[in-house]
């Protein structure tokens, strides 16, 4: 005898029709996070990227940077062309050359070196002795150019053309190279100054001087 409310096993079992009005329902957990913790993740981001901005600043506040030259002073002592039996030119400059360091360390440069030139053409190199500039701080340097019996080859009618004129244009070009020290590091520098220096060949002076970095 079967116990009551089970279903015979000789009788088939028939699925009852679903009802086509019927709905599945997803339940979703949704997690909340306490107050305190939010603003814990909010703090450590304010202060990650406070860190951040702070050390890129220091980084671009002490990356080393080339020094700054400018031709303080330069003075004509003489200027001479000579048409016979070659066409040769004296020339003697003296310079005063300004060396700024803006680092935050020291800088050492072996040699300063000056040249002079006409119309694109080097005339002669002068180089002075090596030295230091403190941090933050700026050095001069003179260097003496003298030209004796150059004889110029190229550009002579020009050159006589400006002789005639009573002004001749030359350009000067200064170059350093240094080494920062930077603790164990040594990080190489450098920099250019360009000059145009119009003389006088009658009076002997300088009529005009224009200068710029490269």
């Amino acid at each position: 005898m079967s116990k009551q409310g089970s279903r015979d096993s000789s009788v088939p079992y028939i699925p009852l029709p679903q009802n086509p009005n019927h709905q599945n329902v997803i339940v979703s957990l949704v997690y909340y996070h306490r107050p305190y913790q939010t603003n814990h993740y909010l703090r450590r981001g304010v202060i990650f990227a406070g860190v951040l901005l702070l050390l890129s600043a220091t980084i671009l506040f002490f990356y080393p940077s080339d020094p700054i030259l400018k031709l303080a002073r330069i003075r004509l002592n003489h200027v001479g062309v000579i048409s016979s039996p070659k066409l040769t030119i004296d020339l003697s400059f003296s310079l005063t050359i300004s060396v700024r360091n803006r680092d935050f360390f020291s800088l050492d440069y072996e040699k300063l070196v000056v040249s002079v030139g006409y119309r694109g053409k080097e005339l002669g190199v002068v180089n002075s002795e090596g030295g230091r500039v403190r941090a933050r701080g700026r050095s001069y340097v003179n260097a003496t150019l003298d030209l004796n019996g150059f004889e110029v080859v190229h550009d002579v009618i020009y050159l006589i053309e400006d002789w005639a004129k009573g002004v001749i244009p030359f350009d000067t070009t200064t170059k350093v190279n240094g080494v920062l020290g930077l603790c164990f590091l040594k990080i190489p520098l450098k920099a250019k100054v360009a000059c145009e220096v119009s003389v006088n060949t009658r009076n002997q002076t300088i009529v005009r001087q224009d200068c710029h970095a490269q």
